[in-house]
């Protein structure tokens, strides 16, 4: 009875390894917006957290450059904060919430 419980719990353990490889190569699918300074910064992020775009609206870069910098900061940290989100909620969606528990590195 015991390896059979095992067998079992092993076949479903392979089941959501292969998901969630599934899932993490379709992270890069996720894209979320994000902008700071009313839209002076915006930021286009994947699920992978690669920056895949970045606007500077022309009024900003009439600001001081430390304005420049921290909008920029302030809007792909935001951007980071939303893909992050969303691949956690990605992931929990095939693992059943099983991991939502575990910080992992990336997820």
């Amino acid at each position: 009875m015991f390896k059979g419980n095992m067998a079992k719990m092993l076949k479903q353990a392979q089941d959501m390894q292969s998901k969630m490889e599934g899932v993490q190569s379709e992270l890069s699918d996720i894209i979320v917006d994000s902008e700071s300074g009313g839209g002076m910064a915006k930021v286009k992020i994947n699920g992978q957290l690669e920056i895949l775009e970045l606007h500077i609206d022309k009024e900003c870069l009439k600001e001081d450059k430390e304005v420049v910098e921290d909008l920029i900061v302030s809007a792909v940290n935001k951007g980071i904060s939303k893909a992050q989100t969303a691949a956690k909620e990605k992931m929990s969606s095939v693992t059943g919430g099983m991991l939502s528990g575990l910080n992992l590195p990336g997820l």
